[in-house]
């Protein structure tokens, strides 16, 4: 191991395109469908078009930062230029912290689709045993090559986009419902307006390994508005074809798979249920690509030991820190207790978001390149971020809290080893 070394750009267009898609897209677009026609009916789709309107200026916002660095670390950059270490240490901490619990919450959900096909993967053994492989196999594949990595991703991205976009084609000629725009009555309007903004959490993953892309500046904006604008426009097709095919008996987590059985029998359920695992599966290994890369940059800011910063000279990945992300997550896949932290989750996320929008128009006005657009967008950004925030419980706050303590602490002592070691 050798911590000079420096991890490969290996990373194209493709495969950076392929983070923000697969961190956006995980297990609600399967369910996600059936609660907000439940709430408003065939104006559903619209109402992800206005999420994604809502969500853009925090989109641009990110896209407008990476412009400026071609470093791993992401927010970690933003926050520590525009306000210092601490700042910048938090905005990756709590980001980071949450996500290690929720790759074992993910996976464990997972598990629940693939044992509806192969109710084995259900039992007290073979279920934390499956998550644990799962992880494993993960941390494997990520130790030996970032190239690998991506093109794993690619594969299991085609998985869990080709029946969607079945589905769509296939409920679309055959439905007969109404797909007229009927504008609704909103009885809870708050509460749809957080589901559409919900579906696009998880695009910030593509800034996170920078130091591995060919070209970040040019890549990462192109990536990120050209996701956002695909995401928006496949959960909308989503949306059209179910209501299309109007299913007789939906419930939420299966209701694209009642919805395919009814157009395309058996085979398209069981086609629906393998896109549902695998589309988790995808968004959990986008997320075992993306986090250890971020702890390497907070490690090379020394915002944590330098123990993560350590790269292998024959594999040219950061073993250290995808190492201790896969062991944390099997452990705590391994631990039934863990939910409530994953509760946490979309805090830590607001906190990465509203630091990173801050920090964009203190970092230009540094530069002398104040643009009024941007700072109108990192305002939206962050009121956005605040209203939401708002709506979290007294659970996630206590949990947040605990993980801001605990980062702080190893933030301490990184800062005091000696950087010349």
């Amino acid at each position: 191991m050798s911590t000079e070394s420096a991890p490969l750009r290996t990373m194209g267009f493709f495969g950076t395109a392929l983070l923000p898609l697969n961190g956006m897209i995980g297990a609600g677009i399967f369910a996600l469908p059936a609660v907000l026609i439940t709430s408003v009916g065939n104006f559903a789709p619209w109402m992800i078009l206005l999420g994604g309107i809502l969500f853009l200026p925090l989109v641009l916002v990110f896209a407008w930062l990476s412009t400026h660095y071609d470093q791993s670390g992401g927010p970690v950059l933003y926050g520590k230029t525009a306000f210092g270490d601490f700042a910048g240490f938090q905005a990756g901490w709590a980001r980071y912290a949450s996500a290690i619990v929720t790759v074992a919450a993910n996976t464990h959900v997972m598990v629940t689709y693939i044992a509806t096909v192969f109710p084995f993967f259900d039992g007290p053994i073979a279920r934390p045993l499956t998550v644990a492989a799962f992880i494993g196999f993960i941390t494997i594949v990520n130790l030996f090559s970032l190239r690998g990595s991506i093109g794993t991703l690619g594969v299991l991205t085609a998985v869990k986009i080709t029946p969607l976009l079945a589905l769509v084609l296939v409920g679309l000629a055959t439905g007969g419902a109404d797909l007229g725009l009927v504008v609704p009555e909103f009885t809870d309007a708050e509460s749809v307006i957080l589901l559409t903004y919900y579906a696009f959490i998880g695009f910030e993953s593509v800034v996170l390994p920078a130091g591995e892309m060919k070209n970040p500046k040019r890549d990462i904006p192109r990536a990120l508005v050209s996701m956002l604008a695909a995401v928006t426009l496949l959960y909308m097709l989503v949306i059209w074809a179910y209501i299309a095919i109007s299913p007789t008996s939906a419930g939420n987590g299966d209701a694209l798979a009642i919805a395919a059985r009814e157009v395309m029998g058996e085979v398209g359920a069981l086609a629906i249920v393998i896109a549902a695992a695998f589309s988790i599966g995808a968004n959990n290994f986008g997320g075992g690509i993306t986090l250890p890369r971020m702890t390497y940059g907070m490690a090379e800011q020394r915002m944590l030991p330098r123990w993560f910063m350590e790269v292998s000279p024959r594999l040219g990945t950061p073993v250290n820190s995808i190492l201790f992300y896969g062991i944390a997550g099997i452990l705590f896949g391994l631990w039934e207790g863990f939910l409530v932290l994953a509760l946490a989750g979309t805090l830590t996320r607001l906190l990465t978001y509203i630091i990173s929008a801050a920090a964009l128009p203190v970092i230009e006005h540094r530069e002398g390149k104040i643009a009024p657009l941007h700072t109108v967008m990192a305002i939206l950004a962050i009121v956005s971020s605040i209203w939401v925030s708002t709506h979290a419980d007294a659970q996630s706050w206590q949990v947040f809290g605990g993980i801001f303590v605990v980062g702080t602490g190893l933030y301490f002592i990184a800062r005091r080893e000696d950087p010349a070691t």
